[in-house]
C-alpha cells in the first residue's frame, strides 16, 4: 500500500509512543498530535479551547497562509487531537465538569484512540485505512477472496 511521507511519519511516531508509554490523552506533548509534532505543545495555541475544531486568531493566520507542521495545517491537527480524545472517551472540548475515562492512560483506551487517529490521519490522505483486516475475511463461494503469504521455512 503506497502512503504519503507525513501519514508514514506519523504511524511510526505514534507506535512508539503507544509501545515506549509516551501516549497521554492528558498531556499535550504526549497526546496523539504533541506525538505527531515531536512532543512540541505549541500546537495548543491554535484553538482556544482543547479538543476544539474551532481555530483561533493565531491558528487562522497559520492556517491561511499555507503552514503546514510535520505535513498537516491547523485545522487538520485539531481534527487529529478531537479524534483522539473523544475515542480514549473524553468530552470535547476538554472542560473539568465534562466527562473523562476513568483511566485515561490504560492501554485498552489509548489503542482504541489511536486506532481511530490512524482511521482519521488514512482519511487525511484519502487511502484506506491502514488497520482495516476486513478483506482478509472477504469471501466468494465459501472460499478467501485474498490469501495471506507466508515468509516461514
Amino acid at each position: 500500500m503506497k502512503t504519503t511521507y507525513r501519514l508514514e511519519q506519523a504511524l511510526i511516531k505514534l507506535y512508539n509512543a503507544y509501545h515506549n508509554n509516551r501516549l497521554n490523552p492528558e498531556d499535550c506533548t504526549a497526546c496523539a498530535v504533541g506525538n505527531i509534532l515531536d512532543n512540541h505543545d505549541s500546537w495548543k495555541h491554535l484553538s482556544n479551547q482543547h479538543g476544539s475544531l474551532v481555530l483561533n486568531y493565531v491558528g487562522r493566520v497559520h492556517q491561511n497562509l499555507g503552514r503546514k507542521f510535520n505535513g498537516y495545517t491547523p485545522q487538520e491537527l485539531l481534527k487529529i487531537e478531537k479524534t483522539f480524545l473523544e475515542a480514549c472517551g473524553f468530552k470535547t472540548p476538554l472542560c473539568h465538569y465534562n466527562n473523562k475515562p476513568l483511566n485515561s492512560k490504560s492501554k485498552d483506551t489509548l489503542f482504541k484512540g489511536l486506532s481511530a487517529v490512524i482511521d482519521t490521519l488514512c482519511q487525511l490522505d484519502q487511502i484506506d485505512n491502514v488497520m482495516d483486516f476486513s478483506k482478509l475475511f472477504k469471501q466468494e463461494d465459501g472460499e478467501p477472496v485474498y490469501h495471506l503469504q507466508t515468509f516461514l521455512s
